[in-house]
């Protein structure tokens, strides 16, 4: 009776620490749009809405950042990459406090890319207590016009991100639900790796490389048995 006790005095405290007013992002969001070969600096609000003071670490980083755009997150005026300085990253917010002093830098870098990424930050003293800052990125170069393939039947964006390391996505229209498209994905010498129908009701679909291996890869688009167009995408690691 007495362990029964104790194991529902445990689930009591920590239903009590979940419940606790946390940090809160007020941004929505964080977008990055724009053209290759430019930077932007967005500012992050946090709130403390508890009534204690709290530090935060950054943990992780998710998400994918294409290898030609570079992100770094800023404290004021000292900015930190989050692939190599994750502990360095620190905040100090005391009870109620609205920060204004966290930003991220995004270099767009030299080709169209999108993607999205997520950064997690938590609590030094109870890492149950994490707040995520949520951040997207479309980068488009004017001078590229000519990577779509747009026909009577459909209309077919470029894969990106380019290279890719876990997901890549192409973007996609179907004007004709009569037809039957696919995507083939072979290898550098030939070798089928996926045969991916592309549904009418569906906006783009997704190629998993997180289990290829590092190379160049070929994408066909085949519409009722014909090739369309075929084109390249790396896989980097």
């Amino acid at each position: 009776m007495k362990s029964l006790f104790s194991f529902f005095a445990v689930v009591l405290l920590l239903l009590h620490l979940n419940a606790e007013a946390q940090v809160r992002v007020l941004n929505e969001a964080v977008e990055f749009n724009g053209r290759v070969n430019t930077s932007q600096r967005k500012s992050l609000i946090l709130q403390n809405e508890s009534d204690q003071h709290k530090e935060y670490i950054l943990k992780f980083m998710r998400g994918n950042i294409a290898s030609s755009q570079n992100i770094k997150i800023c404290l004021n005026n000292t900015c930190y990459d989050p692939k190599k300085d994750l502990a360095k990253v620190k905040l100090s917010l005391a009870p109620g406090e609205v920060y204004t002093d966290l930003y991220l830098e995004f270099e767009l870098g030299i080709t169209s890319a999108k993607g999205t990424f997520d950064l997690h930050f938590a609590n030094t003293q109870n890492l149950r207590d994490i707040f995520i800052v949520e951040g997207v990125y479309n980068v488009e170069n004017p001078e590229s016009g000519g990577n779509e393939v747009d026909n009577k039947d459909i209309k077919l964006g470029s894969v990106y991100p380019n290279p890719a390391s876990r997901v890549a996505q192409l973007e996609y229209e179907i004007k004709n639900p009569a037809i039957n498209a696919r995507i083939v994905v072979n290898s550098i010498i030939g070798n089928p790796v996926y045969d991916l129908k592309l549904n009418p009701k569906d906006k783009s679909v997704f190629i998993n490389v997180a289990d290829l291996d590092s190379g160049i890869y070929f994408y066909t688009l085949i519409v009722d048995n014909k090739n369309i167009v075929t084109k390249k995408f790396v896989v980097k690691r």
